[in-house]
This record gives structure tokens, sequence and C-alpha cells, in this order.
């Protein structure tokens, strides 16, 4: 998770801290969750702004889909596939859960179509 008046830079190094391709964004002052993907940063850097001065709050999804903690691996790959996205923020009631990334649903499929399940 990131805040909204973290660089981009500062968002940048934490998801590669963590491997990950996207971060959730809670601001305090708002209602909302958002997401800010690799994505995002990339677009920034390719319309060269400054990374060490660009906040996440600019540069975020603010509608986002969310999926609920009993979601199928299907469903949520059908609300991806839908909308075009490709991480998917888990809620359950208002807390946030997790994400689910395309690359999570490949694990899976992977899995479960394997001839020994590995």
């Amino acid at each position: 998770m990131v805040g909204p008046e973290h660089t981009l830079r500062q968002a940048a190094r934490m998801m590669s801290a963590r491997r990950v391709g996207s971060a959730v964004v809670i601001d305090p002052d708002s209602e909302g969750i958002g997401i800010m993907t690799e994505r995002d940063v990339l677009n920034a850097i390719g319309a060269g702004l400054d990374c060490d001065v660009e906040r996440t709050a600019a540069h975020l999804t603010w509608d986002v889909v969310y999926a609920g903690p009993d979601w199928t691996v299907e469903e949520a790959a059908a609300a991806m596939a839908r909308g075009g996205f490709r991480h998917l923020v888990v809620l359950d009631g208002r807390e946030v859960a997790g994400v689910i990334s395309v690359r999570d649903l490949m694990r899976v499929w992977a899995r479960q179509h394997s001839p020994t399940g590995v």
C-alpha cells in the first residue's frame, strides 16, 4: 500500500522491493481506495514527468472494480477480462484483503491443468 502523497519513485521502489506490479492507494482524507500500477508509472515517465516530484494521487485509478473474498477464480478472471485490467483489488467489507493479478490467475490455471497438479 502507498499513500496519495508518495512520489512516483517511492511507489515504484516499494512495488519493486515487493516484486509486485501494483499498489493499493488509500487516501485517509477520502472514502476511496485507488490502485497504482506499473503502467501508471511507465506512462508518467513516458510523458517526461519528474518521478521525484509527481505524487501517486495524480496518476492512479480511483474507478476500481473490487472483488469479494468469496469470488471464484473464474469470476475474477471474467471481471478482469471485461474491464481490461491486470489487477483486481479484493475487499472484505471495507478492508483491503489483497490484490489478484493476472499472474495469480495464470498460476492457478496452470496448476489446475497440469497433469501432476503442480
